[in-house]
């Protein structure tokens, strides 16, 4: 995964609570159990018209043109909820979203994107709101910033915001780690253990 330590964006609201992984990826865009070729059904319920397959739906705020390239997205309460499909976060993250900024995630979403290089900034519901009324001034000049090493979030109006990570998935995403780099770091400690118990229980290993 790619490292993140900081970064400086576009941030595009879509401030509706228990947005559930089924929204995020429908299960009709899951055509394979890759990583890649799921962006263009990111969000496919909303982001496209009903009739015309992949007309998009210009209501949708994903496809106005001020919010291309966005990479925070603004979101709100109990984001990722239903399923544990992890097939949401890898959308996300091919679509180029680095950082999702949330009152609440549901757990095993929030998990996934560690996992998947996506910073899970959990801030109260007013900051949220906040952060989106200002960069929606001008979204394209008018950016936020997620900083991962010293866990703060500013925003266009320059307030800042800090926010808590859990020490596991912080060092993961600033070292752009998945959980068996993680495991191999303490590589030293897994094959003295193992020496350990070869020495005792040499029969085991046979």
């Amino acid at each position: 995964m790619t490292p993140f330590t900081i970064l400086t964006a576009v941030a595009v609201p879509l401030l509706r609570p228990n947005i559930d992984t089924d929204a995020i990826i429908p299960s009709r865009e899951m055509t394979s159990v890759s990583k890649k070729g799921l962006a263009d059904g990111l969000f496919a319920g909303w982001r496209y018209t009903a009739v015309g397959g992949r007309v998009p739906n210009p209501d949708f705020v994903l496809n106005d043109p001020v919010y291309r390239g966005a990479a925070i997205l603004l979101a709100g309460e109990n984001f990722g909820c239903g399923s544990s499909r992890e097939h949401a976060a890898w959308a996300l993250a091919e679509y180029g979203f680095r950082a999702i900024l949330a009152p609440s995630f549901n757990p095993i979403f929030r998990g996934n994107c560690v996992r998947n290089g996506i910073v899970p900034v959990e801030l109260p519901t007013d900051a949220i709101t906040w952060i989106a009324s200002t960069a929606a001034q001008a979204p394209r000049t008018r950016l936020v910033t997620v900083d991962l090493r010293h866990q703060m979030v500013t925003a266009p109006d320059g307030g800042t915001h800090s926010f808590s990570i859990e020490p596991e998935a912080r060092e993961m995403l600033l070292h752009g780690l998945d959980a068996i780099d993680l495991t191999l770091l303490r590589r030293a400690e897994i094959q003295a253990k193992r020496q350990a118990d070869r020495e005792r229980r040499p029969w085991v290993y046979l």
